[in-house]
């Protein structure tokens, strides 16, 4: 019972610790804040339910491959409900590209107005930068710099080889400091 107890307490205080982060991920990949809170929490409990019987060491890689198979399938279901939606004749613009991005109007409280102008672009043209990557790209960008999992953990993550990974990161990179090249101090 005590076991049990300690394991639940362990799984709880490692959800805390990847809730803000995986939100972020999410909020990326969807630019929708309530999609992005729905595939956070779907990730955590399928998580709890399925793998929180597994050693802690296992959580992290198994979470983040969860949350991304969740983040594909809201894409999926996007894209097969904009091609339906698309055939109907009374539906106007797409209000979803329209929609204004909390994201991008996200503030920055710099000390002084230019500093803060210069954040808010940074921000903007990364944001843009990372979400123009492949998918792949993308996967392994956030996951080695945003949450910090190591080469093994990232394949493990995105079920493939080591070798993969850093070829997937090296090219992100480079695509990165291709597009934020102006940003460079």
């Amino acid at each position: 019972m005590r076991e049990t107890e300690e394991t639940a307490r362990a799984l709880e205080a490692f959800l805390a610790s990847v809730e803000r982060k995986a939100f972020r991920i999410a909020q990326i990949a969807l630019r929708h804040e309530a999609d992005a809170l729905d595939v956070v929490q779907d990730a955590m409990l399928q998580l709890s339910a399925r793998y929180g019987s597994r050693p802690t060491e296992e959580w992290k890689p198994l979470f983040y491959r969860i949350l991304e198979n969740r983040i594909r399938d809201v894409q999926r279901r996007r894209s097969v409900r904009n091609r339906v939606m698309a055939m109907v004749p009374w539906r106007g613009g797409d209000d979803e590209d329209e929609a204004i991005d909390p994201i991008a109007q996200a503030v920055d409280t710099g000390p002084t107005p230019g500093m803060e102008l210069e954040s808010v672009e940074i921000l903007t043209a990364l944001e843009r930068a990372v979400e123009a990557l492949p998918n792949r790209q993308r996967q392994a960008f956030l996951l080695r710099n945003f949450e910090g999992l190591d080469v093994a953990q990232t394949a493990a993550a995105m079920q493939c080889s080591e070798g993969s990974v850093k070829t997937h990161y090296f090219r992100a990179v480079q695509a990165l400091r291709g597009k934020l090249g102006d940003f460079r101090t």
